[in-house]
């Protein structure tokens, strides 16, 4: 994959996949590695190309392939985040001639992709063949069967919507998390922030909502807080809800299991 951004959601994004050693601060000093040395996907990683940001360009680009890469790495998937709305609209058309086959466009701020460019940008690539994805927020991308690529990308780097494993003990009459294993992770790498603050935390239903939410906002995430004229509330909100309806997925899961 190739990912072409800018701004540091996509470099968040890189940083998890590879498993920078210095990328999650969950634990401080007391550091137990959870996820260091559990995975690293740099190998699938063809080029990162940061184009400028929007704030450095003109509001309007008449030729926006003057600030397109000059070269763009043969590959199955492109990532694209933070762009210029021109670059964004200019970049299927540069991306099919390079050989690359699918675009995924996370939209963690409805401003950078708004609807109306998002139906653009889907268009295009329609008529180019390429496979797409606009997931709001970049952690509700699920696997879809009209979509290989874009499928096989969360199935195999294990990023998309969270998937946890959680088992619980009983302390003191009180139920409580006592392992949380991520299965997939959000693609910024949160969920490993939130399983790991998750552990010694009661199930009950408003501790659990709390501490969650607290670890949620604290990792942070970086969807907007503006409110998304089509969801109708801010998209952070509705990441949050994503990670919640998962936890809460894990320990029924877990209770079936009983």
């Amino acid at each position: 994959m190739v990912f072409i951004y800018s701004g540091e959601f996509a470099e968040r994004v890189i940083r998890n996949l590879i498993n920078d050693p210095s990328f999650c601060k969950a634990c401080g000093l007391i550091c137990d590695s959870c996820k260091y040395g559990v995975y690293s996907y740099v190998r699938n990683i063809r080029a990162a190309i940061e184009l400028p940001k929007p704030s450095e360009l003109p509001a309007f680009i008449d030729k926006p392939e003057e600030y397109m890469p000059k070269k763009i790495p043969k590959s199955d998937l492109c990532v694209a985040s933070g762009l210029h709305k021109d670059l964004l609209l200019e970049l299927p058309s540069h991306l099919e001639k390079a050989g690359v086959e699918g675009l995924i466009v996370p939209i963690e701020d409805f401003n950078e992709v708004p609807s109306g460019l998002r139906k653009q940008v889907e268009e295009r690539c329609v008529e180019l063949g390429l496979e797409c994805a606009f997931p709001k927020p970049f952690c509700s991308l699920e696997p879809a069967k009209d979509k290989l690529l874009i499928s096989r990308f969360v199935l195999e780097l294990g990023v998309g919507r969270p998937k946890l494993e959680v088992s619980t003990a009983n302390r003191g009459g009180r139920e409580v998390v006592e392992a949380a294993v991520v299965r997939r992770s959000a693609p910024c790498g949160s969920t490993w922030y939130v399983a790991r603050k998750l552990i010694g935390v009661e199930t009950r239903q408003e501790i659990l909502y709390d501490a969650i939410a607290k670890a949620h906002h604290s990792y942070p995430c970086t969807a907007t807080m503006n409110v998304d004229p089509e969801a109708k509330e801010p998209i952070l909100h509705i990441a949050g809800y994503i990670i919640r309806e998962e936890v809460e997925k894990a320990l029924k899961e877990k209770w079936k299991r009983r």
